[in-house]
């Protein structure tokens, strides 16, 4: 088993060390196999810790530790932090000019395999095809320049074409659920799903327990003002839908 820990987590913005810190010590524990939510108010600090677990540069880590089995990559840089099985899956995903979808997605596949080992051509275009048709993606979209032209919840699917063909071990989804319609949601939903395994764990950030009446999590975490201040089971995010997040205070509850 493998486990990802974050204690005591302070964070600024690189370029605004006098402004005060946006995580101020989120401790966190996520073993491969379980999927956490991860719920709260706008603007307290959720994407920041996805950012600042991928290794956004645009963020620094003033105070503690984020461990993988029990080895520190705070000083690790995005690249390999992939290598490493990171993946995360953008609330705003870019839109690359010039580069397919498919080359994307093979590149990124090569990336964690030796070069004497990367995925041959017609294996990747079979797994490609199959896990497209699965998402209910039309075939042109893998010819397309990645996120060009798409629309939101395109680029959304397509955020979750590249997790199931990648295949990392830590998952941080950041709001793969804004802008879907119903039918689109299941399907993202059932995609997520399909990754479960012993290998697998992801941090599923999210404002809504509807994505969460689609993909059970093991654990439910609530943020507010930079910390964790609640952890309970999946019952907390249907407790939250009725009682929203006014009556929770910072310092409230248990990181």
């Amino acid at each position: 088993m493998s486990t990802l820990e974050i204690k005591d987590l302070h964070v600024k913005v690189k370029a605004e060390p006098e402004h005060p810190e946006i995580l101020k010590g989120v401790n966190l524990t996520i073993n491969s196999g379980e999927i956490h939510a991860l719920m709260g108010p706008n603007g307290n600090g959720k994407s920041t810790l996805a950012e600042t677990l991928m290794g956004n540069p645009r963020y620094v880590v003033s105070q503690g530790d984020i461990l993988v089995d029990g080895q520190s990559i705070v000083s690790m840089p995005v690249d390999e932090r992939a290598r490493l099985g990171f993946f995360l899956g953008m609330q705003y995903p870019a839109e690359i000019n010039g580069v397919t979808n498919a080359e994307f997605i093979r590149a990124a596949i090569n990336a964690r395999r030796p070069d004497d080992d990367q995925i041959p051509i017609m294996t990747f275009l079979n797994q490609l095809d199959a896990t497209m048709a699965q998402l209910k993606m039309p075939e042109d979209m893998a010819d397309r320049y990645l996120n060009q032209g798409f629309s939101g919840g395109e680029k959304k699917r397509n955020e979750i074409l590249q997790l199931m063909m990648i295949r990392p071990h830590w998952a941080l989804l950041d709001e793969i659920d804004s802008g879907l319609d119903i039918d689109a949601l299941r399907i993202v939903a059932d995609g997520v799903n399909s990754m479960r395994g012993a290998a697998f764990a992801s941090l599923i950030i999210t404002h809504y327990e509807r994505l969460l009446d689609y993909i059970t999590p093991d654990v439910v975490h609530v943020m507010k003002d930079g910390r964790i201040i609640e952890t309970g089971g999946p019952e907390l995010a249907h407790t939250l839908e009725q009682t929203g997040y006014e009556h929770l205070k910072a310092g409230d509850g248990h990181d």
